[in-house]
């Protein structure tokens, strides 16, 4: 169970970081259109319907990637203080009453609204147009894997209901906490201090 589980995080982590170099993408669009634009005089009509496109897409597949880092922002504080059976339990009721009903809502309505689209062909409205229905199939797809990472992360709230502890999940590049890494090297504030003041000392001198 917890291989498939860590599979489908792992499916997960591959797509967002997949789509995440659309911001590569963007940097170097955006770039490149402020240099036609500006330097050559020759701007395009289609490039800003694309950075949206491009932006749009990066924003969608991030859903499914942050929801297996358990990585989303919680409004309630009081969470953080709960047992994991606790916050197991909460998260279970808020899946079934919130997360799966709009997720679904979302998937099917992204589905009509891909298919329609693609019926017409439907392009954007200007000088250059773009095809738009390969953008909008990204509305199901994101939310198809939103919900198979929702139905893994509801085994997890199951699994820790019963042994009362969150079951491990796929790793990830994080923040650095100052004060873990502090601890790792063996460095103490004492030691950053004296280093300061030698510093400020030889600067005093040069």
């Amino acid at each position: 169970m917890q291989n498939l589980l860590l599979r489908v995080d792992q499916l997960s982590t591959f797509v967002g970081k997949l789509f995440a170099w659309s911001a590569v993408l963007l940097t170097l669009l955006i770039s490149w259109e402020v240099f036609s634009r500006y330097v050559l005089n020759h701007p395009h009509a289609w490039v800003l319907d694309l950075q949206i496109m491009l932006y749009g897409a990066m924003f969608m597949t991030a859903g499914a990637y942050t929801l297996s880092k358990n990585g989303h922002v919680r409004g309630d504080v009081l969470y953080g203080f709960f047992t994991p059976r606790t916050q197991a339990t909460l998260d279970l009721i808020l899946y079934f009453l919130f997360f799966i009903p709009g997720v679904i809502a979302m998937t099917w309505a992204g589905w009509t609204f891909f298919v329609e689209s693609m019926e017409i062909r439907e392009q954007t409205f200007n000088a250059d147009p773009l095809p738009i229905y390969p953008f909008k199939f990204i509305i199901p797809l994101s939310g198809a894997l939103l919900l198979l990472q929702g139905a893994v992360e509801i085994v997890r709230c199951v699994l820790c209901i019963r042994d009362g502890e969150w079951p491990s999940r796929e790793e990830d590049v994080e923040e650095v906490d100052v004060d873990k890494l502090k601890a790792m090297v063996h460095v103490k504030d004492e030691d950053i201090a004296a280093l300061d003041k030698y510093v400020a000392k030889e600067n005093a001198k040069s």
